[in-house]
């Protein structure tokens, strides 16, 4: 994916180390300098140079026998950092895991970043563990899952439209088909403030938005679990959804007046 066009209030080599290291996603433990130039657009010459810085910042590891690099430790520790440091995450996981545990459903909580949504938490109820494979920093696609369709119908009309062009013309199979459901979600959430989405076959979920501390949205979920039969009945769980979301929004609003 090329860069975007660059502020001039913004670092280019900074803007650039960032984009090398937005690269690095689950299945891509190793990328090259050729496959790194690629994704981000720039020419190779920039790549190893900022390849090479990043591995003297800490950021990459270079495997000198593939000639390739991965990410370094210091990213997780980034991760963790927020983590830890988010009063908000705090105040909802327990929410979130109370109410994973009362109703047996997945529970999760999403912001936005680009075309993606990412988990900020995500607490999966499931008896078996190689199930339990959604964590915090997982990415999953914004135009077909309900986090993501929840979280376009929470922009301005203008925000929307110019969202809605990008990911037409970034080519997503299907696209006419996905379009009309997220057109179906954003009235729905207009109308009855939860949408519904079926991204995986054997996942269904329901999701509505909350604001964050910042003013920002996110995207809250209930989900089946994979092995679980609740899928045509997980609308049923709407006003556990919302209760949930009350007692969120009722934890942040005690932060914001205290």
């Amino acid at each position: 994916m090329e860069l975007r066009k660059s502020s001039p209030k913004l670092n280019r080599s900074l803007e650039r180390g960032i984009e090398i290291l937005r690269c690095f996603k689950p299945g891509m433990n190793l990328l090259g300098n050729s496959e790194i130039a690629e994704r981000t657009g720039l020419p190779p010459s920039t790549i190893s140079r900022l390849t090479q810085t990043l591995v003297l910042s800490g950021f990459l590891e270079h495997d000198k026998e593939k000639s390739a690099y991965r990410l370094a430790p210091t990213v997780l520790s980034l991760g963790h950092a927020y983590k830890t440091s988010s009063v908000e995450l705090r105040l909802i996981e327990p929410l979130m895991r109370k109410a994973s545990e009362k109703l047996k459903l997945n529970v999760g909580l999403a912001v936005a970043d680009r075309h993606e949504m990412v988990y900020l938490e995500s607490i999966r109820y499931t008896k078996n563990i190689a199930l339990r494979t959604v964590a915090a920093g997982q990415r999953v696609p914004i135009e077909r899952t309900s986090l993501g369709r929840a979280w376009i119908a929470s922009l301005d009309p203008k925000r929307r439209t110019s969202l809605l062009l990008e990911l037409k013309n970034s080519e997503i199979k299907n696209w006419g088909q996905i379009e009309r459901e997220i057109l179906v979600a954003i009235e729905s959430m207009q109308n009855k403030g939860y949408c519904l989405a079926t991204w995986l076959p054997e996942i269904s979920a329901i999701s509505t938005s909350i604001q964050l501390l910042n003013g920002k949205h996110a995207a809250l979920n209930l989900s089946t679990p994979a092995e679980s039969q609740l899928h045509g009945l997980l609308e049923n769980y709407v006003p556990a959804l919302f209760e949930l979301k009350d007692k969120i929004d009722a934890e942040l609003y005690k932060i914001k007046h205290t």
